[in-house]
């Protein structure tokens, strides 16, 4: 079983960076693919960004390209979320996720198989 620990969010003004954390248990780190989802009130779990089992490739949503990356550290068994250049859309609890490598598409939140707790990040105008 998975385990999965976020941290890092918080409140922010708009311009300004955080940077997220996902701390991953329980399982071979290395076998998974990893994500990062956002979910304001009322609204369905967005993807935000994907990343392959050994950091070969990512992908983004439209939304987020060219302000936030993804990273991945297998030696710490952990995941992460730079985000810059944040605006207040970007505000949401934002829940890391983890499924088995490869994926067939690693925007399909269907894909992951375990998430974190989610961290709120908060951004003002």
């Amino acid at each position: 079983q998975v385990q999965l620990v976020e941290s890092g969010g918080g409140l922010m003004q708009a311009g300004g960076s955080l940077r997220l954390s996902c701390a991953a248990s329980g399982h071979t780190f290395t076998n998974l693919a990893m994500g990062w989802f956002r979910q304001t009130y009322g609204k369905e779990r967005e993807f935000v960004a994907a990343i392959t089992w050994n950091g070969g490739s990512t992908y983004y949503a439209d939304s987020v390209k060219g302000r936030f990356t993804i990273s991945r550290d297998n030696a710490k068994n952990t995941v992460y979320l730079q985000m810059n250049s944040l605006k207040p859309e970007d505000t949401a609890v934002y829940y890391c996720a983890a499924g088995p490598s490869p994926m067939y598409y690693y925007r399909r939140r269907g894909e992951y198989s375990h998430w974190g707790q989610g961290t709120q990040v908060t951004v003002s105008s």
